[in-house]
């Protein structure tokens, strides 16, 4: 990202075609061959002019190179390809549950070796960089919102080769930069926030190391994860708006976060912004903002409130335009959860409207 541009510019203005005459837009090029004699030859192999606009903007904002692909979960899987058989692999406790798929799957078939920490416990995880050779961090996790010291485990003596990835989803680069603390991948579920409007599929892995960027490519080419032309053109036109997004949606949440924990019928809110939150410090000091995902456990019958929503959407998923909440203990591999948990992602709606919603849901 040029140094003489702000992040709000760099994400209106990158990623645009150049020249005389060339539209405005990076346009949507439903290509899968080039003409020879160029760089581009077969789309799998060399991408389409829009998948690369969506490479140079998250590139860009995370001062590395991107690789973007199908899905958030084929980032991820493009990450973990590179391990070998027998890799000793660290995963938070409070881990997405694709990635506690994925790993399973590669303890059976590559012998694996799977060791979970607390995502607050950094001693731990300094402690583990030294003899690991992935380390996988999730910041703030999912559902349970705690913040890792990203900066002292990324700055702990590695294993010679070890990788230290970070889903940066929740944050986004906006508010974390995983890769300037030092760690080796920063991957976005661009399904979420980037895109913005819960109309795509999409996920980009970032590093700042040649190789590491080379074998993502080689990851996505031969596994054929490539993201579809018209998702990559959708996240372009989503991640323009990001930064207002974002903006008015953290505002929404830190507002309901505070009236929700004042809330009779809510037993515990968990949003790194309020000052009771386990890992508040660190929120304050690593994030540029808290986000806008709420998590909060009702006394009484959670399903029951979400099914008296009507403004906000009963819905999984998060990071739209549009606010959803779901009982996250509902869902398959969740059951570790409390029973009443409830993730909130919060939009760009009225707060007003929203906290009218909530309180006859709660009621």
């Amino acid at each position: 990202m040029s140094e003489e541009l702000r992040v709000e510019s760099w994400l209106v203005s990158a990623g645009r075609p150049e020249g005389c005459g060339s539209p405005l837009n990076t346009p949507l090029v439903p290509a899968s061959n080039f003409l020879l004699g160029s760089e581009r030859g077969y789309a799998r192999d060399n991408g389409t002019p829009t998948w690369e606009a969506l490479e140079e903007i998250l590139g860009g904002l995370e001062q590395g190179r991107s690789v973007a692909f199908s899905s958030g979960m084929a980032a991820i899987s493009a990450v973990f390809d590179q391990l070998s058989a027998g890799a000793r692999v660290v995963l938070p406790e409070d881990c997405y549950q694709g990635v506690s798929g994925l790993v399973a799957a590669g303890a059976r078939k590559n012998g694996w070796s799977v060791r979970r920490l607390a995502v607050e416990d950094t001693a731990a995880w300094v402690e583990a960089a030294a003899e690991s050779d992935l380390l996988w961090l999730e910041s703030p996790s999912n559902p349970l919102l705690i913040v890792a010291e990203l900066d002292v485990i990324c700055a702990a003596p590695r294993k010679t080769g070890a990788i230290l990835a970070v889903d940066n989803t929740f944050a986004t680069p906006l508010h974390q930069q995983p890769l300037e603390l030092g760690a080796t991948f920063s991957i976005q579920s661009a399904t979420k926030f980037i895109g913005g409007h819960s109309d795509l599929l999409a996920g980009v892995a970032t590093t700042r190391e040649e190789q590491r960027w080379q074998a993502l490519r080689v990851s996505r080419e031969l596994h054929g994860a490539t993201p579809g032309t018209l998702e990559a053109f959708l996240a372009v036109r989503g991640v323009r708006t990001l930064a207002l997004r974002l903006q008015r949606a953290q505002q929404n949440a830190m507002e309901l976060a505070e009236r929700l924990s004042r809330h009779t019928a809510v037993a515990c809110v968990r949003y790194p912004g309020l000052a009771a939150h386990p890992t508040h410090a660190a929120a304050r000091r690593l994030l540029k903002g808290f986000g806008p995902v709420i998590s909060f456990d009702v006394r009484g019958d959670a399903d029951a409130a979400c099914r008296r929503i009507r403004l906000i959407r009963h819905a999984t998923s998060l990071g739209g335009v549009e606010s959803t909440m779901e009982r996250r203990a509902a869902v398959p591999g969740q059951g570790h959860l409390p029973a009443g948990l409830i993730r909130l992602s919060v939009g760009i709606e009225d707060v007003e409207d929203l906290w009218k919603d909530l309180c006859q849901a709660l009621a």
